[in-house]
């Protein structure tokens, strides 16, 4: 299913009302409008399922690495992989054997003493000392959850339904629904819960993103009139998307159609059929401006080679890492960006980051989320509007998506921070709100 991220906010439709009237129960309301009478149920709401895993071999363990992030310490139990990792929290804890052999009769190895575990993230090592050799196989049985994303659904007969989406580990789709049908709200469970509270429920409040009334003249005619008018002669354009992993992408398998910066330059030119249009990336997975000003001239990824030296007429600039950066140093590294690209005859346009993690936001919840309480996100506007840089709002796409129904951790690929291909949309279209229609 395509997730719905822009557009315009339905008219006159009432949302529906969910309260929980037990651990796994909850009761809708739909008010009165119209013609049409109250309409209510007492939905029933399955737990998310819970897998059991028998002697998944592995052909040998890593040594296990305390010392490093969770998803890196050691092997990655299959059970709870996701795209490219692992997905916290799914493994049931004291359900896991390690067995030299597939059967329940093979010797088993001790926690502790012959291997250790990230619990939370399902990844597993052997230690010094214990007795499993390097490359010695093992086998692992295990339980673990999954997620899922259910809807709450009008019929075409006006009866309100539960429908549960299909479990998976990451990247939860809600139920397809029938013609005449229509979705009320979406039921998030995300894994191991044991019961149902107010943040797992998402009527949906609006069905697409409210975009802005237009201005005219266009944000993009203002901030960057040179590759307006480039765009609109037809003459030679070319954009640099630069960035960290998000830019980069190639953990999606289709990156190279899928990314922001391509579906960013389809639309454009779509809008735009004269545009002739050169897009460049230029992306680092796991840095941050700062990296790529730290970069020694002649190695990979320099600044002044790799950036600056793709002579650009338009930069697209996309950091979700430099949400980390102390203010003074954003200042700077942005101050001294700018005036690079100011000295080459390069126009700028920021988007602002995507949702991550929410205990990496400082968020307990996945609702009720319009405002990104990131200090960069409030501190690059206040750059962007001193210095009049276009700034396309990828935040504040992805903080309603709630109002969509849509738990933004269900468009990542890792549930960390690697948005799919729906999530790339959402880039796509804050962008193209800064141009004019035609």
């Amino acid at each position: 299913m395509t997730v719905m991220l822009s557009g315009a906010v339905a008219q006159g439709d009432v949302p529906v009302q969910l309260k929980l009237s037990g651990d796994w129960k909850i009761n809708a309301v739909l008010p009165a409008e119209g013609n049409r009478s109250e309409i209510s149920a007492t939905l029933e709401v399955p737990a998310a399922p819970v897998v059991s895993v028998v002697a998944e071999e592995h052909k040998g363990l890593p040594e296990y690495n305390a010392n490093t992030a969770g998803y890196a310490r050691g092997a990655k139990l299959q059970g709870v992989r996701n795209q490219e990792l692992t997905t916290r929290f799914l493994l049931v804890p004291e359900s896991l054997v390690v067995r030299a052999g597939p059967d329940e009769s093979s010797p088993a190895f001790v926690l502790g003493k012959d291997y250790d575990v990230e619990m939370s993230w399902g990844t597993i090592g052997r230690l010094p000392g214990g007795a499993i050799r390097e490359g010695q196989p093992v086998y692992l049985s295990y339980r673990h959850g999954l997620s899922r994303l259910d809807s709450v659904v009008l019929t075409g007969d006006q009866k309100i339904v539960y429908r549960e989406g299909a479990p998976a580990t990451c990247i939860n789709l809600p139920p397809a629904i029938a013609n005449g049908e229509k979705r009320l709200a979406n039921v998030w469970i995300p894994g191991l819960i044991t019961k149902l509270t107010d943040d797992n429920l998402f009527p949906i409040l609006e069905t697409m993103y409210p975009q802005a009334a237009p201005v005219s003249p266009s944000i993009a005619e203002q901030q960057i009139p040179k590759a307006m008018a480039k765009i609109r002669a037809g003459e030679p354009l070319r954009i640099l998307a630069w960035g960290d992993s998000v830019t980069e992408a190639t953990y999606l398998k289709d990156f190279e159609k899928t990314r922001w910066q391509v579906q960013f330059v389809e639309k454009l030119r779509k809008r735009f059929p004269n545009a002739k249009i050169e897009l460049v990336t230029e992306a680092w997975g796991g840095r941050n401006t700062s990296s790529y000003l730290g970069v020694p001239a002649g190695e990979l990824h320099n600044y002044q080679e790799t950036v600056l030296g793709a002579k650009p007429d338009l930069v697209i600039s996309e950091f979700v890492n430099d949400a980390g950066l102390p203010p003074a140093v954003a200042e700077k590294n942005y101050s001294k960006i700018l005036n690079d690209f100011q000295g080459i005859g390069a126009e700028w346009i920021i988007l602002t980051p995507h949702y991550v993690r929410p205990d990496w936001m400082g968020l307990t919840r996945e609702r009720d989320i319009d405002a990104d309480p990131r200090p960069y996100v409030k501190w690059i506007r206040e750059f962007a509007s001193k210095h009049n840089i276009a700034v396309a709002e990828g935040s504040l796409r992805y903080g309603r998506l709630w109002r969509q129904g849509v738990p933004y951790t269900t468009l990542m690929t890792n549930v960390i921070n690697h948005p799919d291909p729906n999530g790339m949309t959402l880039f796509a279209d804050a962008l193209m709100e800064l141009f004019p229609e035609k």
